[in-house]
């Protein structure tokens, strides 16, 4: 796909999904500043939101800063948790309603995360707004049918500086 440098572009990170991915699958964290570098890829950076879960840990405050300093807008919800211990922690929806207000603004919307949830907000981006959606994950736990249906994809599998 061509990448040009006029593309007006926007990173929506669902923060989560990759911190468990690449927990799980390498025992490590994400590099979300080599992440935001090649979404970018030379192009016109409208807005980068890293969308993240608050748990109350000291850890987690100094990481959300981190983000800020990347050049991430970093939105925060706090960890949800039901009567019988249930832990309830998602951004699928406010990720959505960011990207469609955002898509008249936007020629290309990168989503950094494998959820196969965003089918549908890929799907009227691409036929309704006319965006390209770009999609970065790690393969081994992306669904197969958003990696199908992006205009673009980056397995983060494939390369080490996404780790640290």
């Amino acid at each position: 796909m061509i990448k040009h440098e006029e593309q007006r572009v926007g990173v929506f990170v669902d923060v989560s999904n990759m911190y468990h991915s690449a927990k799980n699958l390498f025992s490590k964290k994400v590099n979300f500043k080599e992440i935001l570098k090649d979404a970018v890829a030379g192009r016109k950076l409208i807005r980068a939101t890293a969308y993240v879960i608050k748990t109350e840990s000291e850890e987690e405050l100094h990481f959300f800063e981190a983000l800020s300093q990347q050049g991430f807008e970093v939105r925060m919800k706090d960890l949800q948790i039901f009567a019988g211990g249930i832990k309830k922690a998602d951004w699928d929806v406010g990720i959505a309603v960011d990207a469609i207000k955002l898509g008249d603004k936007l020629d290309v919307i990168v989503l950094v995360s494998g959820d196969g949830d965003y089918l549908p907000l890929m799907s009227y981006l691409q036929n309704t707004k006319g965006c390209l959606v770009e999609v970065m994950a790690f393969r081994q736990t992306a669904s197969s049918k958003l990696v199908e249906e992006s205009d673009d994809f980056t397995n983060l599998s494939d390369n080490k500086k996404y780790l640290r």
